[in-house]
This record gives C-alpha cells, sequence and structure tokens, in this order.
C-alpha cells in the first residue's frame, strides 16, 4: 500500500477586483494540483473585514484594506493539497503584482493584479492562520486530519462491516418490497453508535 498523503488545509480568497476573473483563477488553482474543498461568495461587512484583518490594525493601509475587501463581493475558498498553505502562497506570487510580474509571470497576482491592495487573491501564511481563517468563513468545517488509508479500514471493518453484514443477511431472507427502504429503517434501528436518548 501507497503511503498516505496528508492534505492540508489553507483558506484562499478571491478579491473583489479579481471576481470577473474567478473562474479563469480557479481554473488555474484546479490545474495547479489543488483540491476545492468548500467555496462561498460573500460581501463583507465593513466591521467583518476589520475583524478577519485583525492582524493588521493600526498599519497605515489597515483602513484602506477595509474599504477595499468590504466594498464587494469576495469568493472564499478552501484548498486542500499535501504543502497547500506554501503551495498557495507561491501560486499567488510577492504581495506586489509588479513584482509579481517581474519574478514569478506566471503566477496569480502577476496576471490578474493591479496593485498591494488590489492584487487578486489572498492565502493564509501559517497553519494557524489556515485554521482561525477557515473557521471565520466556514465555522462549521471540521479542521481536525480527516483519517486515511489502514485507519479507515480499521474503522469500516469494526465498526461498519459487522452491523452491514448481517442487516443485508436479513435483507436477504426478509426480501422486502422496499429493499432500499427496509435496510435504512433497519440500518437505523440496529445501529450500536446510536445514542441512548431518554425522552422526558
Amino acid at each position: 500500500m501507497a503511503g498516505n498523503i496528508e492534505l492540508e488545509r489553507t483558506l484562499a480568497i478571491i478579491k473583489p477586483d479579481a471576481l470577473q476573473d474567478a473562474d479563469e483563477i480557479r481554473r488555474i488553482i484546479k490545474a495547479s494540483g489543488f483540491s476545492i474543498i468548500a467555496q462561498r461568495q460573500i460581501h463583507l461587512a465593513t466591521e467583518q473585514a476589520g475583524d478577519f484583518y485583525a492582524e493588521h490594525y493600526g498599519k497605515m493601509f489597515f483602513t484602506n484594506l477595509m474599504s477595499f475587501m468590504s466594498g464587494g463581493p469576495i469568493i472564499a475558498i478552501v484548498l486542500g493539497k499535501k504543502n497547500a498553505i506554501e503551495d498557495w502562497r507561491k501560486l499567488m506570487g510577492p504581495t506586489n503584482p509588479m513584482d509579481a510580474r517581474e519574478r514569478f509571470p506566471d503566477s496569480i497576482r502577476a496576471l490578474f493584479g493591479k496593485d498591494q491592495t488590489q492584487n487578486s487573491v489572498h492565502g493564509s501564511d501559517s497553519v494557524a492562520s489556515a485554521a482561525r481563517e477557515i473557521r471565520f468563513f466556514f465555522p462549521q468545517m471540521i479542521l481536525e486530519p480527516i483519517p486515511t488509508g489502514q485507519t479507515t479500514e480499521r474503522y469500516i471493518e469494526q465498526h461498519i462491516t459487522p452491523t452491514l453484514n448481517e442487516a443485508l443477511c436479513k435483507l436477504c431472507k426478509e426480501k422486502p418490497g422496499e429493499p432500499i427502504s427496509w435496510l435504512a429503517e433497519y440500518l437505523d434501528q440496529n445501529n450500536p453508535n446510536k445514542p441512548c436518548v431518554t425522552q422526558p
């Protein structure tokens, strides 16, 4: 069995200035080996933009950044890939699009950025930032590592296969008219992990 690849997640934002280029940016993202795990378009209020960029509070560009990021819709995207954080920052290119065009002409900011504020995309700069930023836009998303490979196989073998085998055997004996509905109801009623709820 090949070694498991640890899927790292990072947050990407297509900023208001690049919204018209969103389809092409997503095409570049996918062509570069990233998976798009989740995405949503949202128009941030000024206060929300301030909360998101709180780490820059007090810097000269903070007010302009808040106004810009709340000035139109953005697209927040959760990207998945091995080394997603580092690789996404490389694909974005330098903060200044002029610098990006000179040094990394194929980067997204070189292709779509206008200046240091209107530079088309945002990306998390660390594991901690990625976790915070993903929760900001996707509060329901589970950020713990997703089990893969042998861990998943063991869980299925121990907790799912026995109940499923028993259900399929009974299904063959019963031969109900609506087999899918019967199986669903049986699994629901005989789920060994089903929580026990006491009615008041």
